[in-house]
């Protein structure tokens, strides 16, 4: 099967932070999804797919929650019942379905990685891909040695190869990274998997000319699914809300989202079509003319950010913030860093 139909499932947050009991509060997003991706399926019919979902749709983010709290509260285990649930639903609803969670890791007690899972028809997890971008959440890369000598580079950089196409996942502002995308498009991927929760606006957003520029520069399909609406903490619950699209290998919206919660960014992937593209020599085929070698040597000489930073174990927020000012004092020199974002995922 090379045409099939693929959603972005645009679905409201309910946080966690606050809750009285945030483990019956993940059990009800699980059943809200439940609900959703079956209505969906009645709607969109039998050739619905792929369904993701938005990012951290079942507990919201961290606030100010130590990585002790956070991982108590609302990170999951890899084969804890949460997951057997969605699973059931992907089963149950014959698509494959990509939910983004925070979860704990047996070989890193300490700390938990924010996970992106693909869970086929079948009820089995396809792909796990931790997310490795991220200002204040671990990352596998910093535990980089101990996490490559557990899961590999495989683990690290992931490629569910399936019958609807060679599926990756890109979480949230890792659709900034253009790295990232083609290291996995230069793995075989095929269709982007993009769960965010991010600002949406009727102008094209930093993210939103990402989406398109990924799908042009690796020939892929990317099916991105944002937040309809954030509640349960102190922002206004709309900031993220709409949006979700589902873009070609051309970068054209083939299908896009309001607000609210919806099922509207659904459309039609046809991979057969992009793989004749790809094998098609001419100055669009941009993954065959990528020179690798050339990239490999030059990023060998830049100082970015370091790996390892948490191989001794859990830091607070304060030392996120203070490696990100060492790795920009390495690239360009100590200067004014005032100006300096924050961000809490």
């Amino acid at each position: 099967m090379t045409a099939y139909t693929a959603l972005a499932l645009q679905m409201e947050t309910r946080a966690v932070n606050a809750a009285a009991d945030p483990r019956a509060a993940i059990r009800a997003a699980i059943g809200r999804i439940a609900e959703q991706v079956g209505g969906s399926k009645a709607w969109l019919g039998r050739d619905l797919r792929l369904v993701v979902l938005p990012e951290y749709v079942l507990t919201g983010f961290p606030m100010r929650e130590s990585f002790a709290e956070w991982r108590d509260k609302a990170a999951l285990d890899p084969g804890g019942p949460e997951y057997e649930a969605l699973a059931g639903i992907a089963a149950r609803h014959e698509v494959y379905l990509c939910v983004n969670a925070y979860e704990r890791d047996e070989h890193f007690p300490e700390l938990y990685f924010q996970a992106s899972v693909i869970l086929s028809p079948q009820g089995a997890p396809v792909l796990r891909y931790r997310r490795l971008h991220s200002m204040f959440t671990p990352s596998p890369y910093d535990v980089w040695e101990r996490y490559l000598e557990v899961y590999g580079i495989d683990g690290v950089l992931p490629v569910a190869r399936t019958e609807i196409g060679n599926l990756a996942v890109l979480a949230s502002e890792e659709i900034l990274m253009p790295e990232l995308a083609r290291a996995l498009a230069l793995r075989g991927a095929e269709v982007f998997c993009h769960p965010t929760s991010e600002a949406s606006s009727p102008a094209l957003t930093p993210k939103a000319i990402a989406r398109r520029a990924r799908a042009v520069e690796n020939l892929a399909y990317v099916v991105s699914a944002n937040s309809g609406g954030l509640r349960g903490i102190p922002i206004p619950g709309d900031s993220t809300n709409g949006g979700s699209e589902v873009l070609d290998h051309q970068g054209r919206v083939l299908a896009q989202a309001g607000a609210g919660e919806s099922l509207v960014a659904a459309a039609e992937l046809d991979v057969g079509v992009l793989r004749r593209l790809r094998r098609r020599p001419g100055m669009g085929n941009l993954l065959s003319r990528v020179k690798t070698g050339l990239w490999a040597e030059e990023y060998a000489r830049h100082d970015g950010e370091r790996p390892g930073g948490l191989s001794q174990g859990a830091r607070d927020r304060a030392w996120f913030a203070a490696r990100q000012v060492e790795a920009i004092e390495r690239l360009y020199g100590p200067g004014d860093q005032s100006g300096s974002e924050d961000s809490n995922t």
